[in-house]
């Protein structure tokens, strides 16, 4: 059953039980936990035991909606009642987690308005995060979505060589080439390949690259050049909400990269392989790793490197089935968050440290994923080498 690793997950932490509440559809985990369209209008609640059947409560007006859905439901019709169903729900339970982060350092998991979580503490109970929760259940990824993402890191790749060669042929030949070509030469190849992108990728050269979120317009595009330094991020996956996006960058050089670029290359380098280093060693020693560990090791490194006035960014962010890129596990952070998610068996996510300066910028991204088995394994192709592009 979908819900039988929220309920071992659960007795393994002694949490009691998960509430999933939802106003209008702003829960997305409610929404990955019962998928389907639905216009909901009223509050619903989806309550998962630690033991025993789950169970809805919905209003008289949205109970439709679930039709076809295999969970038991309570219908309300006032706010009396609704506080009574929750509070029948939660009799008798110590621990209850719902879509909350104490002091919301976990922003995307703090869903959930203050208001009802101090509602469901006046019952009694103490209301504790579901971020785990949330990872063993939906941030992880099926059977088929390891297939279908291993097949897109693939064509990604390929997209990868083919946008980085067509520079290359573009110099050599004595051909106009800029950074919007080059994205529009990669959505063409995306078309082809039958990928789905929502946006991006990015092409930045030289101060362009020092952007970490640049993106390439007709209005705003420069030349690529003899001498330039150009930096590739580009993401895709296989189509459907349940694939994980492969999501990948790169970094080349329109000819011999200045000793400044080699330092903060092999900086960002050091701080990429220390990232996966200390992730796949505490998987060897059986002992678990959070998210803000794998970010300190990386972000040592680049600070030790003496370019940490070049961070911008945090060391990686979740890969999950659903709508965006930027899933909704664990974040490789300590920098912009305080991520205390565990890397658990079955969840994927990027490490892709970066330095950003106002002529150029590195950033080499990669992604892994978390085999039950093997422990975190790099599921990207990996830069070694900055790329020779004349």
């Amino acid at each position: 059953m979908w819900y039988t690793p929220a309920q071992e997950f659960m007795r393994g932490r002694g949490i009691d039980a998960w509430l999933v509440h939802d106003f209008r559809s702003s829960n997305s985990i409610f929404a990955a936990l019962l998928p389907g369209k639905r216009f909901l209008t009223r509050r619903v609640g989806l309550f998962v035991p630690a033991s025993g059947e789950p169970w809805l409560i919905a209003s008289h007006i949205d109970a439709s909606s679930f039709k076809g859905v295999d969970v038991p439901l309570r219908k309300y019709l006032t706010w009396g009642e609704y506080h009574g169903l929750l509070a029948e729900a939660v009799k008798g339970r110590r621990q209850v987690a719902m879509e909350y982060s104490p002091g919301c350092d976990l922003p995307v998991v703090g869903i959930v308005d203050a208001g009802t979580v101090e509602f469901v503490r006046s019952l009694g109970v103490e209301v504790v995060s579901s971020a785990d929760l949330i990872q063993v259940t939906v941030a992880r990824w099926s059977a088929a979505a390891v297939e279908n993402h291993a097949r897109a890191s693939r064509e990604v790749a390929g997209v990868k060589d083919e946008a980085f060669n067509f520079i290359r042929d573009s110099l050599a030949a004595g051909r106009e080439v800029t950074e919007v070509r080059v994205q529009s030469r990669m959505h063409e190849a995306f078309t082809r390949l039958g990928l789905e992108w929502p946006d991006g990728p990015i092409v930045g050269v030289n101060g362009h690259a020092g952007d970490p979120h640049f993106e390439p317009t007709p209005s705003n595009t420069s030349p690529i050049r003899k001498g330039d330094w150009v930096l590739i991020d580009l993401w895709a996956r296989r189509p459907g909400e349940e694939n994980i996006f492969s999501d990948i960058t790169w970094v080349g050089c329109c000819g011999t990269p200045t000793d400044r670029h080699m330092k903060v290359y092999r900086a960002v380098k050091g701080a990429r392989d220390a990232a996966v280093k200390i992730a796949q060693e505490r998987w060897a020693a059986k002992k678990p790793v959070q998210g803000w560990e794998v970010d300190d090791a990386a972000m040592g490194v680049l600070r030790g490197s003496g370019f940490g006035e070049g961070i911008r960014h945090r060391t990686g962010h979740s890969l999950s089935p659903g709508p965006k890129v930027h899933g909704v596990g664990v974040n490789i952070d300590n920098t912009e968050t305080h991520d205390t998610r565990e890397l658990l068996p079955g969840v994927g996510f990027t490490v892709e440290p970066g330095l950003y300066f106002s002529d150029f910028g590195v950033r080499l991204e990669i992604n892994l994923w978390v085999d039950p088995a093997k422990g975190p394994v790099i599921t990207s192709c990996v830069q070694e080498e900055v790329l020779r592009l004349a």
